[in-house]
């Protein structure tokens, strides 16, 4: 009789199930709907893919990427697993060819788009196959409250009447409270169980910085990160070459990446970052999805991402093997701006972008926190933890101080201005700079021209950033990102509270190479010899996965590499004890890595 166990063994290759794997499997065996919220890297996909294989008819896995489920079925073939997939980016007549496998029922695992799914014609005969379960990955993109709904993802709700006997699985791993609700309601009216397995990451190190010079504070950033494998995300294509340039000029092994590359330069860029050591891919959020790369060290960011739920899922990239790994973030006001246009300009409803807008807020809190960043983070999600002992905040607390009288100085300016200029043109009124702007608009003769004279700029650009995230100050889009005064800014103007703010003081990044150096020597515990054998490992796996046509984790995953790079495998039987190794893999692919083994020792 086959089990959970026994498939996670044969097929799959692995000894034990991750935490949290097992009680998900075992509610789907049950037959219970399940709706998991897992943080990145936490094997979501063995979750449905063992169950699968042990129910007498087919899955049905939905997926929003052709990308994400071509990689998904390469996977499971090189398992030894029956599995086909259909979508718009394969012939018809392969996707004739693939269906017939599925009508046979020789398949366990069909993957599909949505949108093919729910055309009446797949629906229709999809009624024929008697489906054991339905597999929605990414659920987010279900929610109306989710940050990337999805219409034809909504159409799912459609499942639950005309498929009763079938089982209903989601996952994603950034669902807040209110999303998750609603995943619940739409795909299975609340009739079945709501697994959070938690968001926390505590191997990874979270920091913030105000953006000053970004190219300067990325080279700075990367001081103690040099040879090491890791993703630096740029909001634009242009951005994404630049400070490529900028790194390899600096000695780092760089390569942009963006949508506006050729096909096959943009695979090739993913097989080499996947294979090399100390790679650096410079990227737009184009590039990450669907990355299985345990060693990644790092996640930089150089402009202010779309949502708090978005960052968890980028920084999310790094660290999956567990070990240390750092992220940080620079940003300034000009990316809120930019940020709350892009969701002006979005042709959606009013509540959509009401709710985008309060994630955005959500974010600004995260960035212009005075506690610990992990808290802040989790408690978005719902989570409460202790001080987490790993963000700039815990290591290096920031004083807080009354700026009630400096606040002020600056909603007096954008009041007497009539709330129709941004930061730098309030700064330079309140500063009192000479400038023609200012004198053609007659701005000099103001109450509030000069009064901040004594102070700093960036000071005031702090300020500004804390009202703007304390709901102090806001910004008006259709202006241009004009600040404007809220009410709970007139209540500081009125006498009624008094506003705190964090001192100022200098680039926490730049402060902490020791720190950073000390914590990344941690991740690898491999000798010199050994990993020497792993990049002769490394590039066997290149060339077997290039000879298929397939990304490289297709054949072996790092985490296998490794633990044969330690264990030194001799033969068939000490081979299957690697974790990753399972016996139709090891068929296809294990004499080579002897080989490579015994030639090395």
């Amino acid at each position: 009789m086959r089990t959970p166990d026994s498939i996670l063994k044969s097929t799959f290759g692995f000894e034990t199930f991750r935490p949290g794997q097992a009680g998900i499997i075992d509610s789907l065996v049950a037959g219970e709907n399940v709706l998991a919220v897992m943080p990145t890297g936490a094997g979501k996909s063995l979750c449905y893919q063992v169950p699968a294989l042990l129910f007498e008819t087919v899955t049905i896995v939905i997926s929003p990427l052709v990308a994400l489920m071509d990689n998904q079925v390469a996977g499971l073939r090189a398992n030894g697993v029956q599995v086909a997939c259909i979508h718009s980016g394969q012939s018809r007549e392969q996707n004739i060819s693939e269906w017939k496998s599925v009508a046979s029922g020789a398949v366990k695992l069909l993957y599909l788009s949505p949108e093919r799914l729910m055309t009446p014609r797949m629906f229709a005969a999809m009624q024929a196959l008697n489906p054991a379960m339905f597999v929605i990955d990414e659920a987010h993109c279900v929610s109306k409250w989710g940050p990337s709904f999805r219409p034809e993802y909504a159409q799912l709700s459609a499942l639950k009447t005309a498929f009763p006997q079938a089982r209903i699985a989601a996952f994603t791993a950034t669902a807040d409270g209110a999303t998750r609700e609603d995943i619940a309601s739409t795909l299975f009216d609340r009739r079945g169980k709501i697994i959070v397995q938690g968001f926390d990451r505590p191997n990874l190190s979270l920091t913030v910085q105000a953006k000053t010079d970004r190219k300067k504070q990325l080279l700075t950033f990367m001081e103690t990160l040099r040879g090491k494998s890791g993703i630096v995300y740029a909001l634009s294509r242009k951005n994404t070459e630049e400070f490529a340039s900028v790194l390899k000029q600096a000695g780092h092994k760089a390569l942009p990446y963006h949508a506006g590359l050729e096909a096959d330069v943009r695979f090739e860029t993913q097989e080499r970052f996947m294979a090399e050591e100390g790679l650096v891919i410079v990227a737009t959020i184009a590039f990450g999805m669907g990355i299985d790369k345990p060693d990644i060290r790092f996640v930089y960011h150089t402009n202010l991402p779309s949502s708090l739920e978005a960052y968890y899922q980028e920084i999310g990239r790094a660290g999956r093997d567990g070990r240390p790994a750092v992220t940080s973030l620079c940003y300034g006001l000009d990316d809120v701006r930019m940020r709350r246009q892009f969701i002006s300009q979005e042709a959606s409803d009013t509540d959509h972008q009401i709710r985008e807008m309060k994630r955005l807020d959500a974010l600004l809190t995260y960035c212009e926190a005075s506690t610990c960043r992990r808290q802040v983070m989790l408690a978005y999600f719902g989570e409460t933890a202790p001080p987490c002992g790993n963000c700039d905040l815990c290591e290096n607390p920031p004083n807080m101080i009354d700026a009630t009288a400096h606040l002020i100085l600056i909603l007096n300016t954008v009041e007497e201005t009539k709330s129709r200029f941004g930061q730098a043109h309030i700064i330079a009124v309140a500063r009192g700079a000479d400038t023609d702007r200012i004198r053609q608009l007659g701005h000099e003769k103001l109450s509030s021209y000069k009064q901040a004279k004594a102070i700093g700029v960036p000071y005031l650009q702090a300020l500004i950033r804390q009202a703007l995230a304390s709901g102090h100050l806001d910004m008006d889009i259709e202006r241009f990102g004009a600040l404007t005064v809220t009410d709970k800014g007139r209540s500081v103007l009125r006498g009624e509270t008094v506003f705190k703010c964090k001192s100022i003081r200098t680039n926490t990044v730049a402060t902490r190479p020791d720190r950073d150096r000390r914590k990344l020597e941690q991740e690898s515990t491999l000798s010199a010899r050994d990993n020497t054998l792993l990049v002769q490992l490394k590039s066997k796996r290149m060339t077997l996965s290039r000879a298929l046509g397939k990304p490289a984790y297709v054949v072996f995953s790092d985490v296998t590499l490794i633990h044969m790079a330690k264990k030194r495998p001799r033969n068939r039987s000490e081979m299957l004890k690697v974790s990753g190794v399972g016996e139709v893999k090891f068929e296809k692919f294990g004499q080579d890595f002897l080989d490579v083994i015994q030639e090395a020792s």
